[in-house]
């Protein structure tokens, strides 16, 4: 997609302008009128303790405190608390590689802790719209912030890991460039921030790590004094599958009386699928679940039991 646009501000990731936390007691590195555009550089979510060279190792024994190094807060004239700031994507640029990986089972982060005890990680190279995996399987590169937020009225710091009513890690796949995310703002100036960015990523970010890649963002600003929203709300073009074609799939079900139960049930039958039909190991298969595999909710009306599917593009496949 091709926007207009002309950088009014540009903001390195530069430990002047990282931080680590929501607070809105942080002073903003940068002020805009609304209508500017700035482009931000972000750091991978784990702030280079994993990189092109890493190994498994590496990942295994990150730290997560802190985690999530955030571009920002940039303040923009004229938001005030009950305001709406209209964030446009209108451009992604990632520095050629990414990673996705997931912990030791014993720190129970992922959708399947329990079935991993030992940590595993791919590293991505990415090029030419695609992130290379294993045995020729290609993802195609739809990028966007996992962290995208403004800060919140209650004070003191507050962790990057949860998403809030004022935006932050919600990882929504579909914020690629042409989508414009509306958030609601709770103090002067709105201090939006940035990060966590991703190459690609399924719905469900089911290893707890997308494509996790540095990137430089790049967005217009504006306040909306007409909207009144509690929660962020968002327009897109999606792609709303993972290559952005209505194409074949293979799909399984999870279904149980409770939805993250059926949500582990379709995820674990797509690795069982991806073991035995397309010769990935466990580990391989739940790294891909997380980049390439789209969750969605079949239907919760049928009590007692609810019913999640899992989605893969056969076309990611050579």
């Amino acid at each position: 997609m091709s926007l207009d646009y002309t950088v009014d501000h540009e903001l390195s990731d530069g430990d002047e302008h990282i931080h680590n936390a929501w607070d809105n007691s942080l002073d903003p590195i940068l002020t805009v009128e609304p209508g500017e555009v700035v482009r931000f550089e972000c750091r991978d979510a784990l702030d280079g303790q994993v990189g092109p060279d890493s190994d498994v190792e590496d990942l295994a024994t990150a730290s997560f405190d802190p985690v999530h190094p955030l571009t920002g807060p940039v303040a923009v004239e004229g938001a005030e608390p009950g305001d709406v700031l209209a964030v446009e994507f209108l451009d992604f640029e990632h520095k050629g590689w990414g990673f996705t990986g997931f912990m030791p089972g014993e720190m129970g982060l992922g959708l399947l802790p329990e079935d991993f005890a030992d940590a595993g990680l791919h590293v991505w190279d990415l090029d030419d719209g695609a992130a290379h995996f294993v045995d020729g399987i290609e993802v195609p590169l739809d990028m966007f912030p996992g962290i995208a937020g403004v800060a919140p009225a209650e004070t003191g710091e507050h962790d990057t890991l949860p998403p809030r009513d004022t935006g932050g890690n919600f990882d929504i796949k579909h914020l690629t460039a042409g989508s414009t995310l509306y958030l609601p703002v709770e103090v002067g100036g709105a201090l939006f921030s940035t990060g966590d960015c991703h190459a690609a990523q399924g719905d469900g970010e089911v290893c707890v790590t997308g494509i996790e890649a540095p990137m430089f963002v790049t967005a217009r600003f504006d306040v909306l004094k007409e909207k009144s929203i509690t929660q962020p709300e968002l327009e897109t073009t999606g792609p709303f599958t993972p290559t952005g074609a209505d194409e074949p799939m293979y799909g399984t079900a999870g279904i149980a009386d409770d939805l993250m139960v059926a949500t582990k049930k379709a995820v674990r039958h797509m690795i069982d699928h991806l073991e035995a039909e397309r010769g990935l190991t466990r580990g391989e298969a739940y790294i891909l679940c997380s980049a390439a595999v789209d969750l969605k909710i079949s239907e919760v009306v049928d009590a007692p039991n609810w019913t999640v599917t899992a989605y893969l593009p056969e076309s990611v496949f050579p």
